[in-house]
């Protein structure tokens, strides 16, 4: 849908049929809830919601159970949650209950804060994730404790939000299921793809009883639209591209044949008091590759002081890996390598506080660290 012309949809031949109904011409948005339907968006009526009959999305008749209502506010996007459709406007929430039109029933989740974006609306983490004017938000956060600025998850990166936020318009946002990630792209129209920011949300674990996540900044891809899929067991992240080309992310090492580069950068790390110091010995990685990688392993030291040491880089690499049927070159893998290695790796330097850091130059295989560990001893307290 382009919000301009009429909903089209494809058999299971790929055969392209119109919505006819006029009531719904232009709609740009679109949900399947409980055998119906939804249409939205519609720049003539942008507050209403019309729904089709069960079982088909191309009739309206009223006797044979489709409808319509509308909200006090322009609609941004619905989505499907649990046994609810809910609905985004610019400054309410509202969700549908019921299985047909003699029981649906529309009540508000918030009336104070909105979405401003529905291609941000993704179901994530047990949740429903949005963009609100005040940066990422949860539904269930949202509805608990209101527009209050406690609702948002993502104050501590609220600066990227506050350089992009002029521009939500055409922002895109994909889950990724396997890494349990919600990635955001400050997709610009005239900016160029090279220089396109976004941010990756990852949950970790609970924090004081409720869910903690951590962000990191993604750049390089500016996606017009965005979809996950499965298919025969293979989770497939595709975006389509403001130039008319579909890419597959999460594949391969390079990005339309551009090395991507991997950088990481642990928090600065006191062990529970800064003002013991801390004589490095050994650094410990848990790491998943695809194959054999090259990397550099620096340690930094009192928040990258320009006075503290700076050790050189320690090649992280390795050789032994686990062969893939059907992926890994023959001879270039070992028959019973280990599939997630352990690199033990003796270090220098000391100091109160530490971080780590690892990059690579985009020429080694994809690889993901699982964890790190490490040994030191204490000096004196300053």
């Amino acid at each position: 849908m382009d919000g301009t012309n009429a909903p089209v949809v494809f058999n299971s031949s790929l055969s392209a049929t119109d919505v006819s109904a006029s009531a719904v011409a232009g709609a740009s948005i679109v949900a399947s809830f409980r055998d119906h339907m939804f249409y939205a968006g519609m720049s003539s009526t942008p507050q209403e919601i019309v729904f089709s009959t069960p079982f088909d999305e191309d009739n309206f008749t009223v006797a044979a159970g489709s409808g319509s209502f509308s909200v006090d506010n322009i609609i941004t996007g619905i989505k499907v949650f649990r046994d609810s459709l809910f609905i985004f406007c610019e400054s309410r929430i509202f969700k549908l209950t019921g299985s047909s039109i003699a029981d649906f029933a529309v009540s508000a989740v918030t009336r104070d804060i909105g979405c401003i974006n529905g291609k941000t609306i993704q179901e994530f983490a047990g949740d429903l994730i949005f963009l609100g004017p005040d940066g990422l938000r949860t539904v269930a956060g949202t509805a608990k404790i209101g527009d209050v600025e406690l609702g948002t998850i993502s104050s501590n990166v609220q600066s990227l939000f506050d350089d992009n936020i002029t521009d939500a318009s055409v922002f895109d946002s994909v889950v990724i299921p396997q890494k349990t990630q919600y990635r955001l792209f400050f997709s610009k129209a005239a900016a160029l793809e090279s220089r396109t920011e976004g941010l990756i949300c990852v949950l970790k674990g609970q924090q004081s009883g409720q869910k903690g996540y951590e962000f990191s900044r993604i750049k390089g891809i500016k996606p017009a639209c965005t979809d996950t899929f499965i298919l025969t067991g293979d989770v497939l992240v595709l975006h389509g591209g403001f130039d008319g080309y579909i890419y597959r992310q999460e594949e391969g090492s390079t990005f339309n044949g551009t090395a991507i580069l991997g950088k990481y950068r642990s928090p600065d790390l006191t062990f529970g008091d800064p003002g013991i110091r801390k004589h490095m010995q050994r650094v410990i990685i848990n790491y998943k590759p695809e194959s054999t990688i090259d990397a550099d392993l620096f340690l930094r030291y009192d928040y990258e002081d320009v006075d503290a040491p700076r050790p050189a880089a320690y090649a992280l690499e390795s050789t032994d890996i686990a062969g893939i049927y059907g992926t890994s070159t023959y001879g270039n893998v070992i028959y019973g390598g280990v599939t997630q290695p352990l690199v033990r790796q003796a270090v220098e330097g000391s100091g109160f506080a530490v971080a780590l850091r690892i990059s690579d130059g985009g020429a080694t295989a994809p690889y993901s660290l699982k964890g790190f560990q490490l040994e030191y001893q204490l000096g004196a307290r300053r």
